[in-house]
């Protein structure tokens, strides 16, 4: 209770100015309020009956107070002390529940909530806490690249306007990291903006590298107190490109392939696996001692088999070496004889086909796009041999490796003639061929000695092989002699044969016919006359059939004698026959 030592004073005045040195009251109360927010105050007191007026102050660093709001309970009226700092940005209600506006950095203090009665002061503190979220963190100042075995900055990780300070870490790969001697040095500091009282925080980080950091993401965070309690914000991923030196060089043969063969053009390249990867190497041929300065790349064009060997590449420092063994594919084919070959029928023409090759190579025949079982031999041409012929072979493993020659054999032959003959089943026409034999394809030509009907002059057969006939059908009225003349560029060659007349009964007028079959000719006519004679002797009566029987005896009698006539005249025709044909 406040003195009454001093009765001058009215008793509200002495009442405020004893509540300055009062017990602080109820005890500490927080409220916690974001930056920007509205801070809202409650009084925390139940309100007495004889209430006369409620107070709010808040305390200075040296305990001071100071008054901002006054609310009297019986006038219902609200007043703010002149406090510049807080213009235009308190609320005071009908309960007593102060609100300060637009928070600020500054509004961290013990305010204090009085109710005033006529004889008695009572006060409730509250404590306001202020906190302010950092912006995202953020690395920068960030290492193009970094070293193996070198402690190197990778960069700067900045979080601004924050309250209270927040930490930063650092991770890798989602692993914090901690100060490590040689390896990881984190340097931290802050600053705070004089006129928001606002932390700025940084953190750099020095870092040794290794190859396993290939790739690896690298971010930070900032760890800060908000209202509800901490809170963590992670800035993006870091990726940092690492350089280490080459440990191992390897050449390459590009483009892949099995094999290679002559004719191809093929590109050494020569690999560092270091980061960055060397540029220029040297490359050594086989045989040469000096190696060749390059880039990364060597190109031979149209590579032979004598560029077969060792290949190797280096560093320019020739501290480290690859080498790579190639092999240059061939194949070679000799054809004896090859092009186009001119030979006489029954000649002998030896034949080869030699194969060089850098490995065993297969060997196919062919004629006449037909592939043969076996290579070609010949010890006595024949028209059939002619053709053309193409020797192949080719290396299975090297694909495009193929080699061919051809030979076009041609078979020349003189003219070689054969004549046959036949009648035909009705006696009514005969039928005389000329087969010819001959290369180049013989010209045939027929000339007739005599007078005959011909029926079709002239029908040839294909020529194959070399052979290939002619045959002219005719109905001869007397013995007449064909003639067949053969003519190619070697020679003419010309043949006979005769021809006897359609009447004279003939089957199968070969230049073949024997004595034996012409005597069954003679006897198969004989029973032919009989037949009819009986057939006509059958029709008539007994006495007519006696006369008429008599008659035909003699007509037979007379065409027995005429058919040996005929036959004699026949056999000298053919004796003549075999006379030219010889």
């Amino acid at each position: 209770m406040a003195s009454k030592a001093a009765p001058s004073c009215r008793l509200v005045f002495c009442l405020l100015i004893s509540a300055a040195v009062l017990r602080p009251g109820l005890g500490l109360y927080t409220v916690n309020s974001a930056y920007g927010d509205t801070i809202i105050m409650p009084c925390r007191l139940d309100v007495p009956q004889n209430l006369m007026f409620g107070k709010w102050k808040y305390e200075k660093p040296d305990g001071s107070p100071v008054f901002i709001a006054f609310r009297s309970s019986t006038k219902k009226s609200v007043q703010y002390d002149d406090v510049p700092e807080y213009k235009d940005r308190l609320s005071l209600s009908e309960n007593y529940t102060l609100s300060i506006s637009n928070a600020r950095i500054s509004d961290e203090k013990r305010f204090v909530c009085m109710l005033v009665t006529e004889d008695n002061v009572f006060e409730a503190p509250t404590i306001v806490k202020v906190f302010k979220q950092p912006s995202k963190p953020e690395i920068v100042s960030k290492a193009p690249f970094l070293e193996t075995e070198q402690l190197k900055k990778l960069g700067d990780c900045i979080s601004k306007d924050s309250y209270p300070e927040g930490n930063i870490t650092w991770y890798r790969s989602g692993q914090g990291l901690q100060p490590l001697e040689g390896a990881v040095v984190i340097i931290f500091k802050k600053e705070v903006d004089p006129v928001t009282q606002l932390y700025t925080m940084a953190s750099s980080l020095e870092y040794k590298a290794t190859k396993a950091d290939l790739q690896m993401p690298f971010t930070c965070s900032v760890t800060y107190y908000g209202p509800s309690g901490q809170k963590t914000l992670y800035s993006e991923q870091a990726v940092f490109d690492i350089h280490y030196p080459t440990e191992q060089v390897t050449i390459q043969v590009l483009p892949p392939k099995s094999a290679i063969k002559e004719g191809d053009d093929i590109t050494l390249k020569c690999l560092g696996n270091g980061n960055p990867p060397p540029q220029e190497f040297l490359f050594y041929l086989p045989g040469q001692p000096e190696g060749i300065r390059s880039s990364n790349n060597y190109t031979l064009t149209d590579v032979r088999r004598n560029a077969t060997g060792e290949y190797r590449c280096s560093l320019v420092d020739r501290s480290m070496i690859a080498s790579t063994a190639i092999t240059v594919h061939y194949l070679d084919l000799s054809l004896n004889p090859s092009g186009e070959v001119t030979k006489q029928i029954g000649d002998a023409l030896p034949v080869s086909c030699t194969i060089s090759a850098s490995r065993n190579a297969t060997v196919v025949w062919m004629k006449d796009n037909t592939r043969l079982k076996s290579s070609p031999s010949f010890s006595s041409l024949q028209y059939q041999d002619a053709g053309n012929y193409v020797c192949e072979t080719a290396l299975q493993e090297v694909e495009g490796l193929k080699k061919r020659e051809s030979l076009t054999l041609i078979v020349e032959g003189k003219p070689q003639i054969k004549m046959t003959k036949k009648t035909d089943p009705s006696g009514l026409s005969k039928t005389v061929i000329c087969h010819v034999e001959g290369f180049p394809k013989p010209a045939i030509q027929w000339t007739i000695t005599g007078s005959g009907s011909v029926i079709n002059q002239t029908e040839e057969s294909p020529y194959i092989n070399g052979r290939y006939y002619s045959k002219i059908i005719i109905s001869p009225e007397e013995n007449v002699t064909l003639t067949c003349t053969a003519e190619n560029q070697l020679e003419r060659t010309v043949n006979s044969m005769n021809v006897s007349a359609i009447s004279i009964p003939e089957h199968d007028e070969a230049d073949e016919i024997s004595d034996e079959n012409r005597e069954k000719v003679n006897d198969q006519a004989k029973l032919i006359v009989g037949i009819v004679v009986g057939l006509l002797l059958a029709a008539l009566v007994a006495g007519v059939v006696y006369w008429l029987y008599m008659k035909k005896s003699k007509t037979a009698s007379k065409h027995v004698n005429k058919d040996l006539g005929n036959l004699e005249e026949n056999k000298k025709l053919e004796e003549n026959n075999h006379k030219t044909e010889a």
